[in-house]
């Protein structure tokens, strides 16, 4: 007679979306609430996706503290990467290592990047994979937790059915822009807000879909309108957006502080279709006023093919 097989737990999660914050401490303290969320101890191969200045180094670092990347935020390599240095039979090796997918390519075989990870997960080590889907095909399994960011966090637990690495890279490639918009949109409100209204920079911002929402704990004597030919006039001046040294970025002639100085688009005329909501929304549990832009505009970005099971469903009329 056969023994029981043991109840094995099916995870249920397909994928979760938050918002993904602009500035490196609202950052910092959503990773760690998706760290506390979605980690496990058994969880070894940990996939990282998204786009340039989306602040995917910012995002692994508030998903693991301490944990030291193999390159910084400019793509300059720091140290030789742990991981390709990686004996099991040492007992000071480490048990955590990050490789850069892209950026290694340029230095080593594809095969020696899949070799260095294989070994390291056969001997239980976890490995963070920074542009995960450049090689997930050929590791030839896909990785147990996904973080991607654009405009949101994606959080997926995939199994064989998906969700696929790619799918998840092609959300967050449509959505990084309005990121990048209204992270550039935010900053040059609040500047305009605290020199010609004497509104000193708020401290809690908080997030909508293509926009921004800015606190406030009265109602501010503001005329909307004004405020928003004002951001208007700088968005059609077409004046480049920096970094200026250590958490400050330049708009124009403007020095603004900014902790998220990469997460912005490269000039402000890149910024589409601003506007402000042309009154305060209250929020009555929070008993704050908030005041509310938006950007860009309506857009299909296709988190509902990010499960397809390998197109199973096209074409077939009778499933």
């Amino acid at each position: 007679m056969n023994a029981p097989r043991p109840y094995l737990h099916r995870e249920t999660l397909i994928f979760a979306t938050y918002y993904a914050p602009r500035g490196r401490i609202r950052l910092y303290r959503v990773a760690g609430e998706l760290a506390q969320r979605y980690l496990s101890p058994n969880d070894l191969v940990i996939g990282i996706i998204g786009g340039e200045g989306a602040g995917k180094s910012t995002l692994i670092k508030g998903l693991f503290p301490g944990l030291e990347l193999t390159n910084d935020d400019d793509g300059i390599n720091v140290r030789p990467t742990p991981l390709f240095g990686f004996n099991p039979g040492d007992p000071f090796s480490g048990h955590t290592f990050h490789i850069d997918a892209r950026y290694e390519r340029a230095f080593h075989q594809q095969y020696e990047i899949v070799e260095a990870i294989n070994a390291a997960v056969a001997h239980g080590r976890r490995v963070i994979i920074e542009h995960f889907d450049l090689i997930c095909a050929a590791l030839g399994f896909n990785a147990q937790v996904i973080f991607a960011i654009g405009e949101e966090i994606i959080v997926a637990r995939p199994t064989v059915f998906g969700p696929f690495p790619d799918k998840i890279k092609a959300v967050v490639d449509k959505t990084i822009t309005y990121r990048l918009m209204a992270h550039s949109a935010e900053d040059i409100t609040s500047y305009i807000l605290e020199q010609d209204y004497g509104y000193t920079r708020p401290v809690l911002h908080s997030d909508v879909r293509h926009g921004f929402v800015i606190n406030f704990p009265e109602q501010p004597a503001i005329d909307l309108g004004e405020l928003e030919k004002k951001v208007k006039a700088v968005i059609a001046k077409d004046v480049p957006i920096h970094p200026a040294g250590e958490d400050c970025i330049r708009v124009g002639d403007w020095e603004i502080r900014c902790t998220g100085t990469r997460t912005h688009v490269p000039s402000s005329g890149r910024i589409e279709n601003f506007k402000l909501l042309r009154e305060f929304k209250y929020d009555p549990l929070s008993k704050e006023y908030l005041l509310v832009g938006r950007v860009g505009k309506k857009q299909v970005i296709g988190f509902e093919d990010m499960a397809d099971i390998a197109g199973l469903f096209e074409g077939n009329d009778n499933v």
